[in-house]
């Protein structure tokens, strides 16, 4: 069988590690001042989040002074997941396969933005409707871009129609509903984390202001950096090579299946389901679907962790990064998580205590994905770090393995030369 029940919990078969697991080009561990001890700790605490059974396939990949210490897969792009049979034929990961980054797709739009900024196309402080008239219905006139980026526009809220896969081929409606759409505060009065809604504002700015959407903006931004894939949706002949999300862990207990639903619009398996939908995976969702190899996720954080400039190519201005990464809220609560976050202009911030990346992460900046997805850096440990994968629990103790996995990579990884006990 592919899958294992335990108590109650909905688990992939892991497998055994040598026939699933596969490994990219990887430097000298020397070379990113660590030792073999360090990637070799490192890599257990990535099987043993694997182990779990919570993830069909994962992916890391880890940067430190710019050298790819670790480049892993483990597990199955497709046929190990809750669902499958004993027949469905197993197609094995690879550090060569791409995820989809789901919400970390929200600091990559983000930084589009600063870039429009820095080239003068748009002024963080100009309402939206400066540049889209019809958003400003309904109050909206108020809203801000810092708003928009900083959760703070009172637009938390999907419209039930917007969590429809079928809107994804209409971007003009997708629009229409968002300018139709009414507040639900005040700009600046509460912070709500935006599912998708900021992205589709931000995305919709970016294509008014420049005339070409997000995809093709990123994709000029990151020619010169040679990057093959790390874009909006895949092309319709690749959409075998992603790997296939799949629900697993406990079910969804009410009160959790609530405050999700009132995030995301639809309940969490409904949610799923969309994730591997065509028509998601080919379309451009400015808050949600990156599609990506570890490798390119951690380096476009290594491009953010230089100052904005890789292999002698200036994308950003250092400015521009320090900007987009400045603390706008200190742990406040956020009325759609329902739990206190550090965001800057575009991130999720780390902190010293309560973290996803790690204790004393204080610099670190990044970004979450639907759900265990972490793409993020911490230009103190100098670190770029993605952490991709296909399960999708909701709440599981099994999670506990994949957030010891980034404490022992903040451990093994020393922060300004100090390596933590």
């Amino acid at each position: 069988m592919a899958i294992l029940r335990r108590g109650f919990e909905t688990l992939v078969r892991p497998g055994d590690i040598n026939e699933v697991s596969r490994r990219g080009v990887e430097a000298p561990a020397a070379a990113g001042g660590l030792t073999d001890d360090d990637i070799a700790a490192i890599w257990r605490a990535a099987i043993g989040a694997y182990n779990t059974g919570l993830y069909p396939a994962l992916a890391l990949c880890v940067r430190r002074r710019g050298q790819v210490v670790l480049d892993r897969s483990l597990g199955h792009v497709s046929g190990n997941a809750p669902g499958d049979g004993p027949e469905a034929h197993r197609v094995i990961a690879t550090p060569a396969t791409p995820f989809n980054l789901f919400s970390a797709s929200k600091m990559v739009t983000a930084m589009l933005v600063h870039l429009a900024d820095q080239r003068g196309q748009v002024h963080l402080d100009d309402p939206v409707a400066h540049y889209l008239p019809a958003f400003g219905a309904h109050g909206k006139h108020r809203i801000t871009l810092r708003h928009v980026l900083t959760h703070r526009a009172g637009i938390p809220h999907i419209p039930r129609e917007l969590a429809s896969a079928g809107l994804l081929e209409r971007p003009d409606d997708i629009l229409r509903l968002l300018c139709e759409a009414k507040p639900t505060w005040a700009p600046g009065r509460r912070l709500a984390y935006h599912a998708l809604t900021g992205g589709y504002v931000l995305g919709a700015v970016l294509e008014q202001v420049t005339g070409k959407d997000p995809r093709q903006l990123l994709g000029e931004a990151l020619a010169p950096l040679g990057f093959t894939g790390f874009n909006y949706g895949i092309a319709p002949a690749r959409m075998h090579e992603v790997a296939q999300n799949a629900f697993t862990g406990p079910r969804v207990v009410p009160g959790l299946a609530q405050l999700l639903r009132r995030a995301l619009s639809v309940d969490f398996h409904e949610a799923v389901r969309i994730s591997n939908d065509p028509r998601f995976l080919t379309s451009i969702v400015p808050a949600g679907n990156i599609i990506a190899t570890a490798n390119e996720a951690s380096r476009f954080m290594q491009l953010l962790v230089n100052g904005g400039t890789l292999d002698g190519v200036e994308v950003f201005e250092r400015r521009t990064i320090t900007r987009a990464v400045a603390e706008t809220s200190y742990l406040e609560v956020d009325l759609t998580l329902g739990a206190p976050v550090r965001y800057s202009m575009g991130f999720m911030l780390g902190s010293k205590y309560a973290s996803v990346y790690g204790l004393d992460t204080a610099q670190a900046f990044g970004h979450l994905g639907f759900t265990n997805v972490l793409v993020y850096a911490d230009p103190a440990r100098e670190l770029a770090v993605a952490l991709m994968t296909s399960g999708k629990p909701a709440l599981s103790p099994g999670l506990a393995k994949t957030l010891w996995l980034m404490q022992v990579i903040a451990q093994r990884c020393p922060r300004d030369g100090k390596r933590l006990r």
